[in-house]
């Protein structure tokens, strides 16, 4: 088939599967579920990629177990699996989803494009997957889609659209409230797109649908070190973003810099209880240690060489007014500019810990809780990304290449990791028309085109790269 063609084919499917890519986005929106937890997510995801003909990872084929990180207890994923069970999970899928491992695969091995497509697979351990790995052709491409909700609640505002559609999430306290919603059906889109082109396509296709992306608590970690992107040359991700003029026709940044290195940390600080007015002095209060730590973290030196932050989290003390505490915890955070800003700020927080804790003759545990390193998308793919979408797709672009940002997004382990090959990568940002903004509970997405324009974008830049002589 010509380029042209394929281009042709590209844009019109991604029209025609649109109102079905909105079906599934409003579903997923509906039953919202946070990282860790996405067992009907990801089990319809992985239903719907083996109908379509990919072999699919699920449970330890996808995700080294030992990486992940702030995990909940067995009675809890005991309980949202059957809350998943009665929302419609897919009941083959979803038994390889339990106690976090909700991570999904869809592989496509085009091989050269012109032998016949084998029948579809499920791979459910890592031996299974590392022995395919073997059979990776170049090249290899990596997409990656989040697919975890927020654990705050939606707004009940009758003037918040999916309140008015139907579709506001039933499971309280969770919410699709970043867009990760819309990312796992672009996903899907891209994936039937570049089903329907295969025989167009060689080399072999890595459809990445990772959890738990919010508090960066190791999903992609965990992926990277099963080894699924250790012969990948390019990984492509993306992100829902606010359009500044929701007149504007702009479609998508080809890239992003600026994302920084960040550490999540849990502290549990260690004293010991006595009568706060009878025997004060036997005490060693590990609240006022705490709230010693909690001060001086946050008079840590900023560096010079680029931007640092500290944040505190949540505090929690069970004891008594009358009783000197004897436990406490607190989470906190670092960010910086680059890893080494970032490693600086977890020195220094270290040594507050250290010093605050033996002030008050108290111990502490600390327990890391999530990470991200500092990013930039490669100059070459982001010129591909351009490329493919002005030329051969007919959507318009920012003047600009790469957005700048200013969190922190754990896809920097699978860019990373890729860019350490000698490969490239990009962190690509939609645009779109937006409620309200990104982790409020009145956020949704309300220009559905996100879906198409994502899916065309994935799908024609994938061609792209698998038709090179």
């Amino acid at each position: 088939m010509e380029r042209a063609k394929v281009y042709e084919t590209i844009r019109n499917t991604a029209e025609e599967i649109t109102p079905k890519l909105i079906e599934y986005r409003h579903d997923f929106h509906k039953y919202a579920e946070g990282g860790w937890l996405e067992i009907r997510t990801g089990s319809l995801i992985a239903r719907r990629l083996f109908e379509m003909g990919y072999d699919v990872l699920v449970g330890g084929a996808v995700m080294k177990p030992e990486a992940r990180m702030n995990l909940y207890t067995e009675e809890f994923f005991e309980k949202e699996y059957q809350r998943a069970v009665r929302q419609g999970a897919d009941p083959e899928f979803a038994p390889y989803m339990k106690n976090g491992m909700t991570g999904v695969i869809g592989i496509l091995r085009c091989g050269n494009g012109e032998e016949p497509h084998p029948p579809a697979r499920v791979l459910t351990t890592a031996e299974e997957a590392h022995r395919d790995t073997e059979n990776d052709a170049a090249p290899v491409i990596g997409m990656r889609f989040d697919i975890d909700a927020l654990g705050i609640p939606e707004s009940e505002d009758p003037e918040h659209q999916p309140v008015k559609c139907g579709y506001a999430s039933v499971n309280n306290g969770f919410m699709h409230a970043c867009g990760h919603d819309s990312h796992a059906c672009i996903g899907l889109g891209t994936a039937e797109i570049l089903m329907k082109i295969r025989k167009e396509l060689k080399g072999t296709i890595k459809l990445i649908f990772q959890p738990h992306e919010e508090g960066v608590a190791g999903a992609a970690e965990a992926i990277v070190a099963n080894g699924h992107l250790d012969k990948a040359m390019y990984l492509i991700s993306s992100h829902s973003t606010k359009q500044t003029d929701e007149s504007d026709e702009e479609a998508l940044y080809p890239g992003m810099h600026g994302m920084l290195a960040t550490s999540k940390w849990g502290v549990v600080m260690h004293g010991r209880s006595a009568h706060a007015g009878g025997s004060p002095e036997k005490g060693h209060d590990a609240l006022l240690a705490a709230a010693t730590c909690i001060l001086e973290l946050n008079a840590i030196p900023r560096h010079s060489g680029g931007i640092s932050r500290i944040g505190i989290g949540k505090v929690r003390d069970d004891s008594v007014i009358n009783a000197i505490s004897d436990e406490v915890h607190f989470d906190f955070e670092v960010r910086g500019q680059t890893n080494e800003i970032c490693q600086y700020m977890e020195r220094k927080a270290k040594l507050v810990l250290d010093h605050a804790s033996a002030m008050h003759e108290c111990t502490y545990d600390l327990v890391r809780k999530g990470g991200a390193e500092n990013f930039a998308s490669s100059e070459g793919l982001m010129k591909r990304v351009r490329r493919v979408c002005e030329q051969d797709l007919g959507m318009k672009l920012p003047e600009t290449d790469s957005m700048k940002g200013s969190g922190s997004e754990d896809v920097s382990y699978m860019i990373n990791k890729v860019i350490a090959n000698g490969g490239e990568g990009t962190f690509m940002r939609i645009l779109t028309n937006v409620e309200d903004i990104a982790h409020s509970r009145s956020y949704n997405i309300n220009d559905e085109k996100i879906l198409t324009n994502g899916a065309k974008a994935f799908a024609g830049v994938v061609y792209d790269i698998c038709s090179e002589k």
